[in-house]
C-alpha cells in the first residue's frame, strides 16, 4: 500500500505541472522584500533636549515658514540633533546665559542630506519664489549658487553646526507662520517683519542679504550688541562663526569633519543615545 500511495502522489504532483503549463497559469509571486531600514545616528549623536531642556527650539524646517515655503526633507519631526560635543558645549553657553537674563534658541541643527538636495532642487526651480519676498527679496534667485547662499553640501550634516539666535526671558510666545500671509523683507525694522521672540540682531533667521553678515558695518546700536553676546558666548565654548550669517556656529574641533550623514531628523534615530 505505501508504494502504491507514492505512486499516486507522484501521478498527482505530475499532473499539476502539466495543467499549469496548459492553463498558462502562474505560481503566486514571492512577497516582496521588505525596505530597507533607514540610517540611524552614530552614537555620538544625541537629541539636545537630553543634554538641555532649557534651550528653546523652533525647528524652523519642519515648517513651511522658511525660504523653501514648506516642510524640508528629511525632518520628520522638530527636534534638535547635535553631537554630543556640540551639544555639551550648547548647554556651557546657555549656563552663562541663564545668568544675564537670556536663553539660547535653536532654529536648526543636525541637517540631513536628502534636506539639502531638497534645497539645491528648489533652488534650480526659477519659477518657485513664493518666499522671495521675505528671505531673498533683493537676490536673484539664478544667485543663490554663485552668491553662496544654496551649496550642495552643508556642514550641518556633519552634526556640530548650529542656527541659533539668543531671547530675553521670559520668553513671549512666538505665532505660528500661516501659509499665504502677506510677507515682509527679512531686514526690514523689527516691529514690521514676521514677528520672533529672539533679540533684535538686524535681520530675521536665513535673511539672504550682505545685512545678515555677522560684522557688517551697518549693523549698530542695540542690533550689533546683540549679535557681539552670541558670539563671544559661543566663541568661549569652542564654537565659530560663520561670518556670511550671524546665526552661524560651529564647534570645533568637530568630531565628523569630512562626513555627511543622512539619517533623518527624527527621535528614532538618537533613540537609545
Amino acid at each position: 500500500m505505501t508504494g502504491l500511495a507514492s505512486a499516486f502522489r507522484t501521478l498527482a504532483v505530475t499532473a499539476a505541472a502539466g495543467l499549469l503549463a496548459v492553463t498558462g497559469a502562474v505560481a503566486a509571486p514571492a512577497p516582496p522584500a521588505s525596505a530597507a531600514p533607514e540610517p540611524k545616528a552614530p552614537r555620538e549623536f544625541v537629541a539636545l533636549s537630553s543634554v538641555d531642556r532649557t534651550i528653546l527650539q523652533e525647528m524652523r524646517y519642519t515648517t513651511p515658514h522658511n525660504f523653501v515655503g514648506e516642510p524640508v526633507d528629511g525632518y520628520r519631526q522638530p527636534l534638535c540633533i547635535l553631537t554630543r560635543p556640540a551639544a555639551e558645549a550648547l548647554h556651557r553657553a546657555q549656563t552663562r546665559l541663564l545668568a544675564r537674563g537670556y536663553t539660547l534658541k535653536v532654529y536648526d541643527c543636525y541637517r540631513p542630506q536628502r534636506a539639502v538636495d531638497h534645497f539645491v532642487r528648489w533652488a534650480k526651480d526659477l519659477e518657485d519664489e513664493r518666499m522671495k519676498e521675505e528671505f531673498y527679496p533683493l537676490v536673484d534667485k539664478s544667485r543663490l549658487f554663485a552668491d553662496g547662499y544654496i551649496a550642495e553640501k552643508s556642514g550641518h550634516s556633519r552634526g556640530s553646526t548650529v542656527d541659533l539666535t539668543i531671547v530675553r526671558l521670559p520668553a513671549a510666545p512666538t505665532r505660528a507662520y500661516v501659509p499665504g500671509e502677506r510677507l515682509v523683507e527679512c531686514y526690514a525694522p523689527r516691529p514690521e517683519r514676521f514677528p520672533d521672540n529672539s533679540v533684535d540682531m538686524g535681520t530675521g533667521y536665513d535673511c539672504f542679504d550682505t545685512l545678515s553678515h555677522t560684522d557688517d558695518p551697518r549693523i549698530q546700536g542695540v542690533q550689533r550688541a546683540n549679535r557681539q553676546l552670541l558670539k563671544a558666548t559661543l566663541a568661549e565654548q569652542g564654537f565659530v562663526n560663520l561670518p556670511e550669517e550671524w546665526w552661524h556656529f560651529t564647534f570645533k574641533p568637530e568630531p565628523f569633519p569630512s562626513t555627511f550623514f543622512d539619517f533623518p531628523v527624527a527621535r528614532r534615530s538618537v533613540a537609545g543615545h
